[in-house]
């Protein structure tokens, strides 16, 4: 039986730390997928079908790794999935208290699917999607954070002319 782990999140957007994240559990996993919040109460700069398809180009040179949206609950699509493993990135301290209490909660909610946290490389350690989203629509460059079409989408978005 395959081993399949869903990693899931908002990715909005996807940056080099979850493609990181992404390419170490596809050497652990049989098959990864990576599950795009559809509803979420965050504000989003791209639709879910954006950041799929934004995921799709970044993920695409992972054979074992699929994309997909969910709406629901995570632990609901994850055993529709088979899944054994939630996958989550930690990238500091501050990170725990909010993904031990969430491991809790989806135990609770479905204890044939475990957690597991993986730290990304150092270099990605302080890069997360807000931050991304803001260096870009103050017209800061994120090329060295995000895939070119990531960038190349959050200019077109976001991102202010310099002068």
């Amino acid at each position: 039986m395959q081993k399949v782990a869903i990693y899931p999140g908002t990715f909005d957007p996807i940056t080099n730390g979850h493609a990181d994240i992404v390419a170490r559990a596809a050497r652990i996993f049989d098959r990864i997928i990576v599950a795009i919040a559809g509803s979420t109460s965050k504000s989003t700069a791209f639709s879910t079908d954006e950041r799929v398809a934004l995921a799709e180009t970044v993920l695409s040179p992972y054979a074992n790794v699929d994309i997909a949206r969910f709406d629901g609950l995570m632990v609901e699509f994850a055993a529709e999935h088979n899944a054994c493993a939630v996958l989550r990135g930690l990238r500091a301290v501050s990170d725990f208290e909010f993904e031990f209490q969430l491991a809790g909660m989806n135990r609770r909610l479905n204890p044939e699917i475990d957690t597991v946290f993986l730290t990304p490389s150092e270099q990605f350690l302080f890069i997360s999607s807000s931050l991304i989203r803001e260096i870009s629509a103050l017209g800061g460059d994120v090329t060295e954070f995000v895939h070119p079409a990531v960038s190349e989408a959050l200019g077109a978005r976001l991102g202010k002319k310099k002068k």
